[in-house]
């Protein structure tokens, strides 16, 4: 199979143009505002309020990166086409992490737009997230994809269900990829990424995460190979207090 021919990218694609279908001439409300000084001119602002115009990159990041808007919705609907494509590139440029563009789908509240949006916005999600996994060119890593989505929707559910049913190779190493990734922040106690929109829980995605690395991730990772201090780190979730810190293959972190 040639790589241009692989699904996954098929159905990103399939899913950018859907994008770009469904919120075609989208615009920001009529009436938004936002601070000269601190986000851009008039005549920036008068983009939004255009529909179907490219936004420059810049911004394009500080309309995405703004917590400010009176409609976030209508603003989110007006970038989303072309704010897709550049979270697929790996062009969004966030201040800290990928979950960052995340808030901004949470402050769009698209969960609760009609089924002919939020549907769109869903397929996006998870095809990019399956793209992440199982293609070998994907930009953006999939822990980054993984969180960013988590940060979005609000849940870690759907896309460890999307994991679980990726079994390829690449997957398997995507996911030793992540956990190399979080196994500090987690053995902290803490989620690997920072929670900022009010309606998450991060305790409570945190411990979700736990659970799954102590099930479905450790045996997979034990069965790809992975290596031996990964999957200690792994079981070392699964401790607390001393005993964790005081176990032969504790990896001396300190915080």
């Amino acid at each position: 199979m040639y790589l241009a021919d692989h699904p996954v990218r098929r159905r990103l694609s399939a899913a950018l143009d859907n994008l770009s279908v469904t919120f075609r001439g989208m615009t920001a409300h009529p009436d938004e505002r936002n601070c000269e000084c601190h986000w851009g001119s008039p005549e920036e602002l008068s983009l939004l309020k255009t529909p179907d115009v490219e936004l420059e990159p810049d911004l394009l990041r500080r309309t995405w990166q703004a917590i400010d808007w009176t409609d976030a919705a209508a603003v989110l609907r007006r970038i989303l086409p072309q704010f897709a494509r550049v979270l697929v590139a790996g062009r969004a440029e966030p201040l800290f992490g990928l979950e960052e563009a995340g808030y901004s789908f949470a402050r769009g509240r698209w969960q609760q737009w009609p089924d002919e949006l939020a549907d769109p916005v869903r397929e996006f999600l998870h095809a990019w997230w399956a793209q992440s996994l199982t293609d070998p060119d994907a930009a953006v890593p999939a822990h980054q994809v993984f969180a960013m989505c988590a940060e979005a929707s609000g849940t870690l559910g759907p896309w460890l269900a999307d994991w679980e049913k990726q079994t390829d190779h690449l997957s398997d190493r995507r996911l030793a990829e992540a956990v190399a990734e979080w196994e500090y922040e987690l053995l902290g106690d803490t989620l690997p990424w920072s929670v900022d929109w009010y309606e998450n829980d991060e305790e409570e995605m945190r411990a979700e995460l736990v659970a799954w690395l102590l099930g479905h991730a450790a045996v997979r990772l034990r069965e790809s190979g992975a290596p031996a201090d990964l999957q200690h780190r792994i079981r070392l979730l699964g401790l607390t207090g001393e005993d964790r810190w005081m176990d032969p293959h504790w990896p001396g972190h300190r915080y």
